[in-house]
């Protein structure tokens, strides 16, 4: 799975960036304590992060990705005392055979399928199209 934390540099222009940092860390933290301990859980990029499932199916995938986003957006993110207010993650998936037989075909499949949930209105999961 490819996530993202919406509209993230919205976030960083009204809440400043030492916020967007705390928000980021929260993430990490959040994905760390919600992972198995095969799983493999990284920042891939500004507000980009991959979290590998390995063995995982489809379902199992999609499940745990709509699990994900639906806690994250009722945490309760402080900085400096202040709540910083619900944020949003959308997600890409992809699974192994079925969106790629390569490390980079599932990165681009789950990628692009980020793209489309933040394109389809964000605060969703999205599964990759299928590699015929």
């Amino acid at each position: 799975m490819m996530l993202d934390l919406d509209h993230f540099k919205r976030f960083n222009y009204t809440h400043w960036h030492e916020a967007g940092d705390t928000l980021l860390r929260e993430l990490g933290e959040f994905l760390r304590t919600r992972t198995r301990r095969e799983d493999i859980a990284c920042r891939y990029g500004g507000e980009e992060f991959v979290l590998v499932l390995p063995d995982a199916t489809v379902q199992v995938t999609q499940q745990r990705g709509e699990r994900l986003r639906d806690e994250f957006k009722r945490l309760n993110v402080q900085h400096r005392g202040q709540s910083l207010g619900a944020v949003s993650l959308s997600f890409g998936v992809a699974v192994f055979p079925d969106h790629g037989l390569t490390v980079e075909d599932l990165l681009r499949a789950s990628d692009q399928a980020l793209y489309r949930a933040k394109s389809q209105g964000r605060n969703r999961v999205v599964l990759g199209e299928r590699v015929e």
